[in-house]
């Protein structure tokens, strides 16, 4: 890449880049002078796409004009409203439509799911973990260790060797084939939260299998952001929140993964009624029967405001297709790259990239809180996680190589 050639090069780039047109269908925030910010926070809460108010308005215009009736007679129904979802997410995460369902938050699913995939014995009772994984999942899975009467040593957490950053794939498959044999669950963050590691999820699946453990993914910072294949990897389950890359807004409806295999198994679960099959749901009758496959881990029916900003953005990656969408999500985070090589911090996220999605951290030896004070100042928004970590994430949907080129001139000058 020709960085050489600074602003001018990035405005080609941005010339080139058949998705450009994007950015034009999400609101930009604006600095104080009116100026469009530098937005690199999309791994923290995605931004709206112009869509989404029309949508939910949508749905308040049915309720204040069909009240209860707007459950089969609004203009889209409320009463399978998130099944308008399934074959987007389907796609989205490369699944069939019935392994795929719109639920509940991400903490809530995954507490669900390890309900009915976390069965511990005194044989094989432990559970494998990157290490520093997003602190909820660590407080989930060492409240179901301590609420199946096991002590949280049962969790194994993989760690980076010394001196490094992030976890080796061969140390991964090791600690697996290591602790198999008494291990229940393997379940890794599909893109880790801090560092930006795209974990070798195919090949993570495949060493749980073959020693008896379940799989399951956290993929809060993998959906809409890396290409997914759930299914043909075989990963028992997986759940997601939806307002990062997938921009449906501020603790939106999150969705949820199981494997068609399973779907007709009788395995213990928290049920509710809007799992219970749908021809007879509403007999009410006293005992559950659930719908074959994800949409059987239902609980309540979901809130369809929030629905509608989901169905809204998965619009757009229908539209564009997860492919072009990688693929310009690696000509930025390598053109970010290119232009970070200096002195005065470490970047932590692999520099290969089968090894990372849109996010890139950055540890700053030295005033790395006064850098990112100064960054805000001059009207980027991204991330800070304590003790010297920044993290920023170009999104293709709406980042440009411009933004990229304009971040790097701030952290060069500042």
């Amino acid at each position: 890449m020709k960085v050489q050639d600074g602003l001018k090069y990035a405005q080609q780039l941005d010339r080139e880049d058949p998705l450009a047109g994007l950015r034009s269908g999400f609101h930009i925030p604006k600095t104080e002078k009116g100026e469009d910010c530098i937005y690199l926070c999309g791994n923290s809460l995605g931004l709206q796409p112009l869509a989404t108010q029309e949508a939910v308005l949508q749905e308040l215009d049915d309720w204040r004009k069909l009240g209860v009736e707007g459950h089969f007679q609004a203009r889209n129904p409320w009463m399978p409203y998130h099944e308008f979802l399934t074959e987007s997410y389907a796609r989205l995460v490369g699944a069939l439509p019935s392994e795929v369902v719109a639920m509940n938050s991400l903490t809530v699913n995954l507490h669900l799911l390890m309900v009915s995939f976390f069965r511990p014995t005194p044989e094989r009772y432990k559970i494998i973990i990157e290490g520093g994984a997003f602190p909820s999942d660590q407080y989930a899975v060492k409240s179901q260790l301590e609420f199946h009467g096991y002590s949280p040593e049962g969790l194994v957490e993989l760690l980076p060797r010394p001196g490094e950053r992030t976890l080796r794939t061969e140390d991964i498959l090791e600690a697996i084939e290591r602790e198999g044999p008494r291990t229940a669950l393997v379940l890794l963050g599909g893109v880790n939260y801090y560092t930006g590691q795209f974990y070798p999820l195919e090949a993570v699946a495949r060493a749980a299998h073959a020693q008896g453990c379940v799989v399951g993914y956290d993929l809060a910072h993998a959906v809409g952001n890396v290409p997914l294949k759930l299914h043909d990897w075989g990963v028992d389950f997986a759940c997601w929140c939806s307002y990062k890359y997938l921009n449906s807004g501020p603790g939106s409806l999150a969705g949820a993964f199981v494997h068609q295999r399973h779907e007709s198994t009788e395995r213990p679960r928290f049920a509710g009624w809007w799992g219970h099959d749908k021809k007879s749901r509403f007999k009410m009758g006293p005992d559950f029967h659930p719908i074959p496959g994800a949409e059987g881990w239902q609980l309540s029916n979901p809130p369809i405001l929030s629905l509608a900003a989901v169905k809204a953005s998965l619009e757009i990656f229908e539209q564009v297709g997860m492919e072009a969408l990688r693929a310009k999500s690696l000509k930025l985070t390598g053109y970010l790259l290119e232009l970070l090589q200096g002195p005065g911090f470490e970047i932590l996220t692999p520099l290969d990239p089968e090894e990372r999605g849109c996010q890139v951290s950055l540890l700053v030896e030295r005033g790395g809180r006064e850098l990112f004070d100064t960054l805000t100042q001059e009207g980027v928004i991204c991330d800070w996680r304590e003790p010297d970590c920044i993290r920023i994430a170009p999104v293709p949907l709406y980042n440009s190589f411009q933004d990229v080129y304009r971040f790097c001139e701030i952290v060069r000058y500042s």
